[in-house]
């Protein structure tokens, strides 16, 4: 499993993570966490998207998360 994290925006509380698994590629938001003072943290925010990364192997593994479909070609439906 392949996570990046493409941004984190601790004033909206979320984090935009995209995971690649066995050719599937899945972008979702991952909740941030915060410490006791209400600031972000950084190792409890990447255990948490860790947590998430699993659960997304996990439903890659089930086949209840796929790729889209591929977008079809305009300049082949106008050879038709």
């Amino acid at each position: 499993m392949k996570t990046t994290i493409n941004s984190n925006d601790a004033t909206a509380g979320k984090a935009s993570v995209t995971f690649e698994h066995a050719g599937v590629t899945h972008t979702r938001d991952v909740n941030i966490c915060l410490n006791a003072k209400g600031k972000y943290d950084a190792a409890a925010t990447e255990a948490r998207i860790a947590d998430v990364a699993r659960g997304v192997e996990v439903k890659i593994a089930a086949g209840a998360i796929t790729n889209p479909p591929a977008e079809p070609d305009p300049a082949a439906a106008e050879s038709k």
